[in-house]
């Protein structure tokens, strides 16, 4: 039995011989009411413990369902395929080339939608070297996901697991397998290096709650899976920051958690109908929050309503004048958002984090905001968001 073992075991025979300790020296006579509390002490007591004990259980489990590198290398790589593009008819065009995933026998594939998007012929090559024509299932370049589906033999189709990654921690070891520059089924480790980030795209929105990574993404990672240490996807490999198109040690994945909410709808419908608020500012910072006399940096600052959005319609307020402090100008006279749902808000990362976590177009929600140095609620009903 190993260590963990022998503490549960252990934990288990304490709550038995505190119950015989209790109950070995209760003096005859002793009043109901000290019995009682002495009973509630004893299950206070169990209930204390059992929770220590699902926490060990649950430890134990999560460690014996680790896998090594190597492990998670050979349960993965048949789910990953290589994807080749052309964007033209020219015959000798090499075109790009990407990553991407099975999701499901029925052929439906996952990638970056930027690797597929404009291309006019789609080839999935999977590891036994066998390659057949995809075709387009549906787009979102808001996310930067992209299904395409291929009619391929069955003992192919070996989908991946779709992990959570709500669960994910900074510094949690994670491996991501892929084509950089062509490399078939290469495959790279590191861990992750922060949640919750905002990646700008050529959408004109910024990508929300996006993972950070120092695993080597280079150009051709893009669409492959990144891998928790159980071998379960827990986000979608599509971007590096660098000033030379190579991995300098930041990586960008699009998190699992929006995977599962956006690509069924994309196999079923073909695109995703994003929700909007429609308002743009600024975060408060020190000095703003000097000028606008705030106790804390916190919220975000709406500067402009857009005409006939949601926010229009709920009566949000936009800034209407600048001041000029220390020959600096400073919007003011806008309301400033301070939680969505009960959600505290310290920046617009918040916002558009807890829109693509859990809303959807038409869902209502509740803004908190401060207006006139005064607190108030208003609801919004949360509609498409435009092109």
């Amino acid at each position: 039995m190993d260590k963990l073992g022998v503490f549960v075991g252990a934990a288990v025979g304490s709550i038995s011989i505190l119950i015989i300790f209790t109950v070995l020296f209760i003096i005859p006579g002793e009043s109901d009411e000290k019995v009682i509390q002495m009973q509630n002490q004893i299950n206070e007591n169990e209930l204390q413990m059992q929770n220590q004990i699902d926490k060990i259980n649950k430890l134990i489990l999560t460690k014996s369902k680790t896998l090594s590198l190597i492990e998670i290398f050979e349960k993965s790589e048949p789910g990953v395929v290589r994807v080749n593009t052309q964007r033209n008819q020219t015959a000798n065009e090499t075109g790009g080339v990407g990553s991407g995933f099975v999701f499901d026998k029925k052929g439906h594939i996952i990638t970056n939608a930027h690797v597929i998007e404009g291309s006019t012929k789609i080839i999935v090559t999977f590891l036994d070297g066998r390659s057949y024509n995809a075709e387009i299932i549906g787009m979102d370049e808001y996310t930067d996901i992209g299904v395409i589906k291929v009619n391929a033999d069955l003992k192919l189709l070996q989908p991946l697991s779709l992990g959570d990654s709500s669960n994910l921690e900074v510094g949690e070891p994670i491996t991501a397998i892929g084509n950089p520059f062509g490399l078939s089924g290469s495959m790279t480790s590191g861990i992750i290096s922060q949640m919750g980030r905002l990646l700008p795209s050529g959408s004109g929105y910024s990508i929300p709650d996006v993972i950070q990574t120092d695993a080597a993404i280079n150009p051709g990672n893009s669409g492959g899976p990144l891998l928790n240490m159980r071998g379960d996807i827990v986000g979608i490999n599509t971007a590096i920051q660098s000033t030379t198109g190579e991995f300098t040690g930041v990586g960008f994945a699009i998190p699992s958690q929006t995977v599962a909410k956006i690509v069924p709808t994309l196999i079923n419908e073909g695109e995703y109908k994003h929700p909007w608020i429609g308002i743009s500012g600024r975060d408060i910072d020190p000095d703003m929050a000097n000028v606008l006399e705030l106790k804390d940096a916190l919220g975000f600052l709406i500067i402009t309503v857009v005409e006939n959005s949601p926010a229009s319609d709920a009566g949000l307020i936009g800034s209407d004048k600048t001041i000029e402090v220390e020959g600096r100008e400073y919007p003011v006279g806008g309301d400033i958002i301070l939680a969505v749902d009960g959600i505290d808000v310290r920046k617009i990362d918040d916002i558009l984090i807890h829109l693509q976590r859990v809303k959807t177009v038409g869902d209502e929600m509740d803004l908190e905001i401060l207006r006139d140095n005064r607190t108030t609620n208003i609801t919004i009903i949360l509609q498409e968001r435009p092109n």
